[in-house]
C-alpha cells in the first residue's frame, strides 16, 4: 500500500511539471548536507595522494607499475565491496553502512599517513597494499549508501541532486591537491594525512545525528538481470571510460608534470584543478538539465565521450601530431577533460534507474542499493585499469601513448552508445513513451 501511495506521488509530480518544485522538507535539507559532507570528505581524502605520493613511492623502492598498482588495489577492493555492499544493502542497513565506511576511511587515512615510517622495499609496499585496500571497502559502503539513500529520498530529482552533490565532489578534488601538495612541502609526508582523517572521522557524529533511518524489504533481482540489458551494458562501459581515465591521471599526471615542465608537488596539485574545477562548476546545471529535459541524456554521454576522447589524446599531445608538449596545453585539455566529465557521467545513474525501472524492477531501497553498487563497481574496475595499464605504457613507452589509449576507450564508449541510439527502432521507442505517459497518468484518474 506504501508502495502504491509512493508510486502515485512520483508519477504526479512528473505530469505536474509545469508547477513550482515543492519546498525540501527538513529531513531533505539534512540528507542532502549530510550526503555533501559524505562526498566533500572522502574524496578530499582520497585526491591528496596524486601531488606527492607516486613520487614519495618511488622513493621507497616502489616502481612506476607498483605505484599503478597500489593506486588500483583501492579500485579492486571498492569493486568487491561495491558489489558484496550494493547487494545487501537492505540487510545491513543503508545509515549504519554509511556511518561505519566513514569510521573505517577515517582510520585508515590516518594509518596511511604513518607508512613513512616503514622501512623502504617489501614492507612499505606491502603495508601500502593493505591499508588502501581496506580504506576502499569503508570508501565502498560510505558511498553506496550515498547514492541510494539520495534516489530514495529524492525520486523526481535524481539527476539534479547528484550534479549538487557532484559540486562538493568536485571541491573535494579541487582542495585535496593543492592542500595535500602545500603541506607536503611544508610539513613532510605525515601531516596532510592527519588532519584529513580527523576531518573524515568528525564527520561520523555529524551523520549519525542528521542522517534518517530508511526501512526496505529485500528484493529478489540480482546484478545478473541488470546486465542483460544492452543499454545498462553499454552504460556501464561508458561510466569505466571515465573512471579509467581519471585514475590514469591520479598516478601518472604528477611524474609527468614533474619531469616535463620541472614543477613542485603544490605546483601539481594547482595543475590539477585545470580538471576537477570545470567539472565541480559544471555538474549541477548539467543535472538540472538534464532532469528537466531527461531525454537529452543519451546524446549528453554520446557528445561527453567524444570530447574527453579529443582532451586525452591532446593532453599529451599525441606523438605523431608533432605538437610540442606546452603547460597551458596541457591545463586547457585538463579543463575539457573535466567538464566532458561531467557531461557524460551526471547522466548515466538516473538513465540506468529509469531503465530498470522501466523493465519491471521493484521501486525501493533495495534495486536502488543494487543499482549504485553496480555503479561503484564498474567505476572501481575503471580505476584499477587505469592506473595499471596506463602505468604499464607510461613505463615503457610515455606518458603521451597512455593518454592516447585512453581517448581511445572514450572514443569507443561514445561511438556505441551512439550506434544504439541511432539502431533503437523509432517505433519501440514511442511504445515506451506512451506506457510511461499512462503510467503517469493513471494515478491521477484513479485519484
Amino acid at each position: 500500500m506504501d508502495t502504491r501511495l509512493d508510486q502515485s506521488t512520483d508519477n504526479v509530480a512528473s505530469v505536474e511539471s509545469t508547477d513550482p518544485p515543492p519546498r525540501m522538507t527538513r529531513q531533505q535539507v539534512l540528507t542532502l548536507l549530510s550526503m555533501a559532507s559524505v562526498n566533500f570528505s572522502s574524496m578530499i581524502c582520497y585526491s591528496i595522494l596524486g601531488p606527492f605520493f607516486p613520487n614519495e613511492a618511488v622513493k621507497k623502492g616502489a616502481s612506476q607499475t607498483v605505484v599503478g598498482l597500489i593506486f588500483g588495489c583501492y579500485a579492486v577492493s571498492n569493486l568487491i565491496g561495491s558489489l558484496i555492499l550494493g547487494r545487501y544493502i537492505v540487510h545491513i542497513g543503508a545509515k549504519f553502512m554509511l556511518i561505519v565506511g566513514l569510521f573505517v576511511s577515517s582510520f585508515c587515512t590516518i594509518l596511511f599517513g604513518l607508512l613513512d615510517r616503514v622501512p623502504a622495499g617489501p614492507a612499505f609496499i606491502s603495508l601500502c597494499f593493505i591499508v588502501r585496500s581496506i580504506d576502499a571497502v569503508g570508501f565502498a559502503a560510505a558511498m553506496t549508501s550515498t547514492f541510494a539513500m539520495t534516489a530514495k529520498i529524492f525520486p523526481n530529482n535524481v539527476a539534479t541532486v547528484l550534479g549538487s552533490l557532484e559540486m562538493f565532489t568536485g571541491l573535494g578534488l579541487i582542495l585535496g591537491p593543492p592542500v595535500g601538495g602545500w603541506f607536503y612541502q611544508s610539513f613532510g609526508y605525515e601531516v596532510p594525512f592527519m588532519l584529513l582523517g580527523c576531518f573524515l572521522f568528525i564527520m561520523v557524529p555529524f551523520n549519525i545525528y542528521v542522517l534518517p533511518t530508511i526501512e526496505a524489504d529485500p528484493s529478489q533481482d540480482s546484478f545478473f538481470r541488470l546486465l542483460t540489458h544492452v543499454k545498462i551494458v553499454l552504460i556501464c562501459y561508458v561510466i569505466f571510460t571515465l573512471s579509467a581515465g581519471l585514475g590514469f591521471l591520479d598516478a601518472t599526471l604528477s611524474l609527468f608534470a614533474m619531469e616535463e615542465f620541472d614543477l613542485s608537488p603544490g605546483y601539481v596539485g594547482l595543475i590539477m584543478l585545470g580538471l576537477s574545477l570545470p567539472y565541480c562548476l559544471a555538474s549541477p546545471l548539467l543535472g538540472y538539465f538534464t532532469d528537466k529535459y531527461p531525454s537529452t541524456r543519451s546524446w549528453f554521454m554520446v557528445i561527453g565521450g567524444i570530447a574527453t576522447a579529443t582532451g586525452f589524446c591532446l593532453l599529451g599531445p599525441l606523438p605523431f601530431l608533432h605538437i610540442p608538449s606546452q603547460l597551458w596545453l596541457l591545463i586547457l585539455m585538463l579543463g575539457v577533460i573535466g567538464f566532458s566529465l561531467g557531461m557524460t557521467a551526471i547522466p548515466t545513474f538516473p538513465e540506468i534507474i529509469a531503465h530498470a525501472y522501466e523493465h519491471g524492477f521493484e521501486e525501493g531501497l533495495s534495486t536502488l542499493g543494487m543499482v549504485s553498487g553496480l555503479f561503484g563497481a564498474v567505476w572501481s574496475l575503471g580505476m584499477f585499469y587505469g592506473p595499471v595499464v596506463g602505468g604499464l605504457i607510461t613505463q615503457h613507452l610515455c606518458f603521451e601513448w597512455a593518454a592516447a589509449v585512453q581517448g581511445g576507450l572514450a572514443f569507443l564508449a561514445a561511438f556505441l552508445l551512439a550506434i544504439y541510439y541511432l539502431c533503437q527502432p523509432p517505433k519501440q521507442q514511442r511504445i515506451l513513451d506512451s506506457n510511461q505517459h499512462t503510467d503517469e497518468s493513471t494515478p491521477l484518474l484513479i485519484d
